[in-house]
C-alpha cells in the first residue's frame, strides 16, 4: 500500500470514475440551492437531490464529485477525540437510472485494488441481510471469499430517509488496520466497535419505494449513491491514526502549534484545543469562501459558533492577539489545487474572519461583565446554579460560549444548568426547522408543478423580444392542475416558451399581459418552478382561458426598461464599491425592479459621506461615458480567465452568460449574469444613492434609484425644502441651513437651562429627604418615591445622597410613565456595617413581584406591582436591619 497525499487521492478517484463515463463535477457550494431541509451541505448526494427524486433532468445519468461538507451534530466532541470533525470532503459516484449494483460494486473493487492497491486480504464487505444479489456479485463477480462478506441488519445496511419515499440496501467496504488496533476480544471482526475494521466506503442501492403502511415496492428508476470520506481514506493510505495526522490537515495543525509555541501530543488539554482550531479554521475558511457570513441565525450562526470556539481555544493555548488570519494562508495553500476560489477570495476570507475575531474579543469582555452580575445576584440570593435561560442568553445574545460560562462558574464554585440550556437550544432548533418549512423525500418541497413531466421546460425568449406566441400548456392553482380559468381567478400559466423574465438573481419577474381568443390575463409575477418551468402568476381580467389555447405573451415595455436600468446600474455599483472600498466587496444579495435597486454587499463599516459621494460620482461617470454593454455565452473556464465576477454560493453550469460594460480600455464591469440588460450605460440616465445601512454583521445595504427615479427623488427633496421653509417662515429657501442652525442653537440653550433647573430641583429634593431619616444600627436610612423622574435623574440623586454622608442608606422608587424602578445606595460606612445595596434592593423589589440587584454601594431593581410600592418601602428599615451588624 503506497503512501498517497490527500490531493492526489481526490484526483485519482475523480479520474477513475471519469474513465467509467461519469461526468466530473466540481464541488457544489456549501450553501444548499433550493433546499429548505438543510442549512448546509452534509453529504455528497445532497446537492444532487433533484436528480435522485426525478424533479430535474441531470446533465448526465452518471456523475462523480468530491463534495465539501459540514456536519455539526457532534460539535461538542470535536477536539476531544481524534475522529470527530465538522468539515470534510466526500468522494462519490452516482447513477440516476443508469448503472446499478454490478457496476457500482465492480468499480469500487477495481478502484480499491488496482488504483489504491489495497491488500486484497485486508478488505471486507457487509451487505444487507436480505440482499442476495449484492452478496452474489461480491462473491461470484468480484471473487471475494464468503468469509469476508458479512450480512447485517436494517440498522446497519439499509438506507431510508423517512416513513415514505425511495430507499434501499447498502454495502460497506472495510479495511483491516491490524491487530494492534483491535480490542483483543474473542470474535472481534467486522462490525466490532473497536478501531480495527474501518468502514471507509458506503454503496447505497436505491431500488425500493417505501409506503406509509410499511410496505416496499420496486422503483422504476434505480439509483446509485456512494460516499467515501476523503480524509478517512487519506488516513488509511498514509498509515496514520487520525484525520489530524493527514498531510494537508497536519500542515494546519503544525502551524497552530508554531503560533502557540507548543508541541502536539504532549498534553491532552492542549491537543484538544489544537484539534478544535484545526478543524474549525478549515470549516470557516470554506464557509466564508462560499459566501456565509457570521450571524445569530441559520448557517451564519453555525459559522459564528465554529469561529468563536476556535478563538476561545486559541486563548486557552495562550495565543494573544488576532491569529486566525495567519492560519487561513495554510488552509488556502493546502487546498487551492482543487478549490481555486480560496486563493481568489483570500483577502475577503481574511477580512471576514478577522472582523469576527475582533468582535468576539470585545464580546468576551462584555460577556464577562454580564456573567459577573449574574454571579453577584446568585451570591446575594444564595443560589449555586445559573439558570439555563441565562446561560442561553449569554451564548445566543452575547456570543459567550457555554463551555466558557461553565469554566468560569466552576472556578467560583458555581454551576451552569446545562439541561435548561440544552432545552433552550432545542427550542431554537425546532423554531428554525419550522421556519425552513416542511419537506418531502430528501428535503424536496412538493408543489403542484411537480405533477408536470420533469422533461417539460420553458424556453426563455425575452432576451431578444418582448412579445411571443405560445400554447398554454398547463394552468394551475396552488394545489392542482386545472383545465381552465375564468374572470377574477388567480392562477398560474405554464408554457413551453415565454418572453417573460422569471425572478432570478435578484431581478424581479416581468409584468404584462397574456391574451387568448377568449380571454385576457394580467401577469402579476413570474417565478421559476421546478426543472426549468416558468410559472406566470396571473389574474384573469376578461373572459376565460383554457389549456391548449394559443396565447400572445406581451411584456410591459416600460416596466422591463426601468428594471433593466436598475439591473445594469447594479453591476456598475458593485464595480464602483470595489474600487472605493476594496476588493473584499462582493455582492451578498440584491433586488432590482422597476422602482429602485437594492444592493447588499460585504463590508464591515458604515460608509462615510465621502465614500458614498465617490461611489456616486464613479457610477455616474460610467453612465455618462456611454459604455457599450455586451452579452456573451462562453465556457465557465474562459469566463473565469477574463476575470468575470461570480455570485457567492451560486450554482453555475459549464456554459455561462457574461455581461461586460465597456471595452478593454475602460472595462467598468464584467460579471456572470442571467438577467436582462440595456445595450449602453447612457440609457441608465442618472444614479443616486438614497440610503446606506447595515443588514447583518459584515453586510451593508445600498438603496438607490436611476433614470426617472432620480428626477422623482429631486422633486420630492425640492418639495421638502419648500415645505420646511414655509414652517420656518423663510421667504428664501436658500437661507434654510442658516435658519436651522440658529433654531438648533436655541434648542440646545433651552435644554441646558432645563437640565440646570432639574439639577437644582433634584438637589432640593435630596436635601429634604434627610429630614425624616431613621437610625438603624448606627446608619441613617431614608426612603422616598418620585413620579415623572427618569432613570438617569434617579441615579444622579442616588450619587448625591451617597456623596453627602458616609453613613447613609437610601431607597428611592422612581416612576416614569410605564417604567418603574427602585434605586438603593449606601455610603462607605454603611457598607462597612453590612448594608449591601444589591441584596437589599432585591428583597425590597420582591415585595412588589420585581427583581434586581447589583453592587454593595449602588443597585437597581424593577418594580412589579406599583400598588405595592408603599408596602415595599415600609419594609425597608426591617430589611436593612437584617443586614446591619
Amino acid at each position: 500500500m503506497e503512501w498517497t497525499s490527500l490531493n492526489d487521492l481526490r484526483e485519482a478517484y475523480l479520474k477513475f470514475f471519469e474513465s467509467k463515463g461519469c461526468l466530473r463535477h466540481k464541488s457544489y457550494p456549501l450553501i444548499p440551492q433550493n433546499d429548505n431541509s438543510l442549512l448546509l451541505i452534509v453529504a455528497g448526494m445532497a446537492p444532487l437531490k433533484p436528480y435522485f427524486t426525478g424533479q430535474e433532468v441531470p446533465p448526465r445519468t452518471r456523475m462523480t464529485t468530491c463534495q465539501k461538507c459540514i456536519r455539526t451534530g457532534d460539535i461538542e466532541n470535536v477536539g476531544k477525540t481524534a475522529r470527530h470533525g465538522t468539515y470534510f470532503e466526500m468522494l462519490g459516484n452516482f447513477s440516476f437510472g443508469d448503472y446499478f449494483k454490478e457496476e457500482a460494486i465492480s468499480w469500487a473493487w477495481e478502484f480499491c485494488t488496482e488504483v489504491l492497491k489495497l491488500p486484497v486480504d485486508r478488505l471486507y464487505v457487509s451487505v444487507y441481510e436480505e440482499d442476495d444479489e449484492a452478496e452474489r456479485i461480491w462473491h461470484e463477480k468480484v471473487g471475494l471469499p464468503m468469509d469476508r462478506i458479512f450480512r447485517m441488519g436494517k440498522e446497519d445496511n439499509f438506507w431510508e430517509a423517512g416513513v415514505d419515499g425511495p430507499c434501499g440496501p447498502c454495502s460497506e467496504i472495510y479495511f483491516d488496520r491490524g491487530e494492534e488496533y483491535g480490542c483483543g476480544k474473542p470474535g472481534c471482526t467486522v462490525g466490532c466497535d473497536c478501531d480495527r475494521y474501518m468502514e471507509f466506503w458506503n454503496l447505497v442501492f436505491t431500488q425500493f419505494e417505501r409506503h406509509e403502511d410499511g410496505t416496499y415496492t420496486p422503483l422504476a428508476q434505480k439509483n446509485i449513491d456512494t460516499g467515501m470520506g476523503l480524509e478517512r481514506l487519506a488516513a488509511m493510505m498514509q498509515g496514520v491514526d487520525s484525520i489530524f495526522d493527514v498531510d494537508t490537515v497536519k500542515a494546519i495543525r503544525d502551524h497552530i502549534c508554531e503560533i502557540a509555541g507548543c508541541k502536539y501530543g504532549e498534553e491532552y488539554k492542549k491537543d484538544v484545543s489544537i484539534r478544535v482550531i484545526t478543524d474549525h479554521i478549515r470549516a470557516v475558511t470554506f464557509l466564508a469562501s462560499d459566501g456565509v457570513l457570521p450571524s445569530n441565525e441559520g448557517r451564519g450562526y453555525v459559522m459564528r459558533r465554529l469561529l468563536r470556539r476556535a478563538v476561545r481555544h486559541g486563548k486557552l493555548l495562550g495565543i494573544n492577539g488576532l491569529f486566525l488570519k495567519d492560519i487561513v494562508k495554510t488552509v488556502v495553500d493546502c487546498n487551492k489545487c482543487e478549490y481555486n476560489e480560496l486563493e481568489e477570495k483570500y483577502d475577503y476570507i481574511v477580512k471576514v474572519l478577522t472582523t469576527e475575531e475582533q468582535n468576539f474579543n470585545k464580546t468576551i469582555d462584555r460577556g464577562m461583565k454580564i456573567l459577573d452580575e449574574y454571579i453577584e445576584n446568585m451570591s446575594s440570593e444564595g443560589r449555586k446554579v445559573l439558570d439555563g435561560e441565562s446561560c442561553f442568553k449569554l451564548s445566543d445574545t452575547y456570543g459567550f460560549p457555554i463551555d466558557l460560562t461553565r469554566e468560569i462558574l466552576e472556578e467560583k464554585c458555581f454551576e451552569a444548568d446545562e439541561d435548561g440550556y440544552a432545552a433552550c437550544v432545542e427550542k431554537q432548533r425546532v423554531t428554525a426547522r419550522e421556519a425552513r418549512g416542511g419537506s418531502k423525500y430528501m428535503g424536496s418541497d412538493e408543489t403542484v408543478f411537480h405533477k408536470i413531466d420533469k422533461e417539460f421546460h420553458t424556453e426563455f425568449t425575452g432576451y431578444e423580444k418582448l412579445t411571443d406566441t405560445a400554447e398554454i400548456a398547463f394552468i394551475a392553482t396552488d394545489d392542482e392542475l386545472v383545465e381552465n380559468a375564468g374572470a377574477g381567478d388567480e392562477v398560474y400559466i405554464v408554457s413551453a416558451r415565454t418572453p417573460f423574465y422569471a425572478e432570478s438573481g435578484g431581478q424581479a419577474g416581468d409584468k404584462g399581459t397574456i391574451t387568448t381568443s377568449s380571454g385576457k390575463c394580467r401577469v402579476l409575477d413570474v417565478q421559476k418552478a421546478v426543472a426549468g418551468k416558468f410559472a406566470h402568476r396571473v389574474k384573469v381580467t376578461e373572459g376565460g382561458i383554457s389549456v391548449g389555447q394559443t396565447a400572445e405573451f406581451a411584456v410591459d415595455k416600460k416596466t422591463r426598461l426601468a428594471t433593466m436600468r436598475n439591473h445594469s446600474c447594479a453591476h456598475l455599483l458593485q464595480s464602483a464599491l470595489r474600487q472605493v472600498l476594496g476588493d473584499h466587496v462582493h455582492q451578498a444579495g440584491q433586488l432590482v425592479d422597476e422602482n429602485r435597486l437594492r444592493f447588499d454587499f460585504s463590508h464591515f463599516n458604515a460608509m462615510t459621506l465621502e465614500e458614498r459621494l465617490r461611489v456616486e460620482m464613479l457610477v455616474n461617470k460610467y453612465i455618462l461615458s456611454a459604455l457599450d454593454i455586451t452579452v456573451r455565452e462562453m465556457p465557465i473556464a474562459e469566463a473565469q480567465k477574463l476575470g468575470a465576477m461570480a455570485l457567492f454560493g451560486e450554482k453555475y453550469g459549464d456554459v455561462v452568460r457574461v455581461v461586460s460594460m465597456g471595452d478593454e480600455e475602460e472595462n467598468a464591469s464584467i460579471e456572470f449574469c442571467g438577467g436582462t440588460h440595456l445595450d449602453n450605460t447612457s440609457k441608465i440616465g442618472l444614479f443616486k444613492i438614497i440610503s446606506e445601512s447595515s443588514v447583518a454583521s459584515g453586510v451593508r445595504r445600498i438603496e438607490a434609484v436611476t433614470g426617472t427615479g432620480v428626477l422623482e427623488l429631486f422633486n420630492e427633496n425640492d418639495r421638502l425644502i419648500h415645505h420646511a421653509s414655509e414652517i420656518l417662515k423663510l421667504a428664501n429657501p436658500m437661507e434654510l441651513l442658516k435658519r436651522c442652525t440658529a433654531v438648533m442653537h436655541d434648542i440646545r440653550e433651552l435644554e441646558r437651562e432645563r437640565d440646570a433647573l432639574q439639577s437644582e430641583i433634584s438637589s432640593l429634593r435630596t436635601k429634604s429627604l434627610f429630614d425624616n431619616a431613621a437610625d438603624v444600627g448606627g446608619i441613617k436610612v431614608i426612603t422616598a418615591m418620585f413620579t415623572g423622574i427618569k432613570p438617569d435623574m434617579l441615579r444622579k440623586m442616588g450619587d448625591e445622597i451617597k456623596a453627602s454622608r458616609s453613613d447613609i442608606f437610601a431607597v428611592i422608587a422612581g416612576v416614569d410613565g410605564e417604567k418603574a424602578n427602585f434605586l438603593a445606595v449606601a455610603g462607605k460606612d454603611a457598607v462597612a456595617k453590612g448594608a449591601h445595596a444589591g441584596r437589599i434592593v432585591g428583597k425590597i423589589a420582591a415585595v412588589t413581584g420585581g427583581k434586581g440587584g447589583g453592587r454593595p454601594d449602588s443597585a437597581m431593581a424593577g418594580i412589579g406591582d406599583r400598588f405595592k410600592i408603599d408596602e415595599a418601602l415600609d419594609k425597608t428599615i426591617e430589611i436593612v436591619g437584617e443586614f446591619v451588624k
